[in-house]
């Protein structure tokens, strides 16, 4: 019998895969920009995007909800990004009923509650399956630096002091709050397709967080920015934490994508 022939996509993997780091970007960042366009063109009113970023987050949690579930296992999960992603709700929870108490408000409570019952569940009901000795990232290397730079660099608006630094912990605490999951990952070497659903949810959410932000300044001609406060250094570490985020979980999404084409349900992760 002859050799059985790859199939289309695979060979344009394997031909993205043989191309440089600047081809790889070009094609990576191509589709997001018309993804992006069209949004632009289809969507009227572009506060549904940041709407949107949100339900899918309570959609990717709500995965993890249906595994704890039926599975009864959290193997592959990680307990420190759960307690992260709790720590900034709870956190921006406040700080929204502070400043704004809307659908915002309603769409971090309703994620924040599923997110403490991952938790818990993690912890008492499912701890015989839950990896602890792959998820050993200490998450005060993550919530003490956003302290310290919230405190440092936040931002300055009408609001009172203490929610100027509450927001921007938010900011740096979400964008580094998915480490310990990937470390983890790449730990064990291996994902399964609960946890990478999840995951890969979270990465759609940024996208649309993302275009949020970048139609808002552009149609603004950059006056929305002041809308979200001044300062000297809180614009560039805003951004830079953003795009740490975007690229975190950009590059997820990429293996995540690939393994999905390939037909593997469990993937194997780069060290």
């Amino acid at each position: 019998m002859g050799r059985k022939r790859s199939s289309p996509v695979t060979q344009l993997l394997v031909w993205i895969k043989g191309q440089s780091m600047k081809v790889k970007i070009f094609l990576a960042a191509m589709p997001l920009l018309f993804s992006l366009v069209a949004l632009t063109l289809l969507v009227k009113d572009h506060n549904h995007f940041f709407i949107a970023s949100e339900l899918i987050h309570v959609a990717g949690i709500s995965v993890l909800v249906y595994k704890l579930t039926t599975k009864k296992t959290c193997s592959g999960l990680s307990l420190k990004s759960q307690e992260l992603t709790a720590i900034f709700l709870a956190v921006r929870l406040v700080c929204s009923f502070m400043l704004e108490g809307d659908i915002h408000t309603l769409l971090d409570f309703a994620t924040l509650i599923f997110t403490a019952w991952v938790i818990f569940m993690i912890r008492y009901k499912l701890k015989s399956t839950y990896i602890k000795e792959l998820d050993n990232f200490p998450i005060y290397y993550m919530v003490v630096p956003s302290a310290i730079l919230a405190v440092l660099i936040h931002p300055y608006n009408t609001h009172i002091y203490i929610s100027q630094v509450l927001w921007a912990f938010c900011v740096y605490l979400e964008a580094v709050s998915v480490l310990p999951q990937l470390r983890m990952m790449q730990k064990a070497k291996m994902i399964e397709p609960f946890t990478a659903h999840y995951v890969f949810a979270l990465g759609v959410a940024r996208f649309l967080a993302c275009a949020h932000w970048i139609i808002k300044v552009y149609e603004t001609g950059g006056r929305y920015l002041f809308l979200v406060g001044a300062g000297h250094f809180w614009f560039p570490v805003a951004v830079f934490a953003e795009i740490v985020q975007t690229f975190i979980l950009a590059d997820f999404c990429y293996y995540y994508i690939k393994s999905f084409m390939e037909g593997r349900l469990i993937m194997r992760m780069p060290i």
